[in-house]
């Protein structure tokens, strides 16, 4: 299966630290080799880096590690091939436009035999089912809002909810969505998230021996959420989704959960 990376804040802020580890699992403490990718917001549009490429040896992965892009959106991938070959189009996160924004979506599950019907303004450039119910997904938001959209992403969050259902009989249905205006978070086997406030505290990777002292440059102001497909850290208080939870994250806290099954 593939690793989810998603971060969510009330301030810009770099994920360079968090990356660190996650890139790890990309070849070297766990056997995602089979390509990877990181979306940073800016408002409305991302940098999106993607490589076929594994993140524990991509150059492009080392840059990231070493260039503290701040941004209050972040999702990022390492695949595990399950459907598609490792093929540069194959890579996630997969980037849409919608209503004038950037959408970004990355997806770590399989879908059996999901091949959903398309009406040709969202179209796949690969061949995984991820891409395909990207494409479904945004497909059915803007039949739902229209032209206008929708005001917030709660209204996105509520359709969300009925659409989900639909994807997820097909199989394991994991996925990050963003839009730059917060993080959506949907688990169907395994997610977790920390929330990390004033007083911040060191945090020590999980998978390798590094740490980093939160406290120092940080504000009563700061707050970061962070999901992952497993905990980053090992010292900090992980929270794990519930099975078929979806979860709304905005400024750096989970401000709406429910269940979609």
């Amino acid at each position: 299966m593939c690793q989810l990376l998603g971060m969510n804040c009330a301030t810009p802020t770099d994920i360079t630290f968090s990356f660190s580890g996650f890139a790890q699992r990309g070849g070297g403490t766990d056997h995602h080799a089979d390509g990877w990718g990181i979306a940073f917001f800016e408002d409305k549009a991302c940098r999106l880096f993607i490589d076929h490429e594994p993140a524990l040896t991509s150059p492009i992965a080392q840059l990231v590690k070493h260039y503290p892009i701040k941004s209050r959106n972040v999702i990022a991938h390492i695949r595990k091939a399950t459907q598609g070959a490792i093929e540069l189009e194959n890579c996630h996160p997969f980037m849409r436009e919608l209503w004038g924004r950037h959408w970004i979506f990355a997806h770590n599950g399989n879908l059996e035999g999901y091949r959903p019907v398309l009406d040709g303004v969202y179209q796949p450039v690969g061949s995984t089912d991820s891409e395909h119910a990207f494409c479904d997904l945004l497909q059915g938001l803007r039949a739902m809002f229209g032209a206008s959209g929708p005001a917030n992403l709660g209204e996105v969050f509520e359709e969300l909810l009925a659409r989900i259902p639909d994807i997820r009989r097909h199989g394991e249905f994991n996925f990050l969505l963003s839009n730059g205006q917060g993080l959506l978070a949907h688990c169907t086997s395994k997610l977790w998230y920390v929330v990390r406030e004033w007083p911040f505290r060191e945090a020590h990777l999980a998978d390798m021996d590094m740490s980093i002292d939160f406290s120092q440059g940080t504000t009563t102001e700061d707050r970061v959420a962070v999901v992952a497909t497993q905990p980053l850290t090992d010292n900090e208080e992980w929270r794990q989704f519930a099975a078929d939870e979806l979860i709304l994250f905005e400024n750096g806290l989970p401000v709406r959960k429910a269940r979609t099954a």
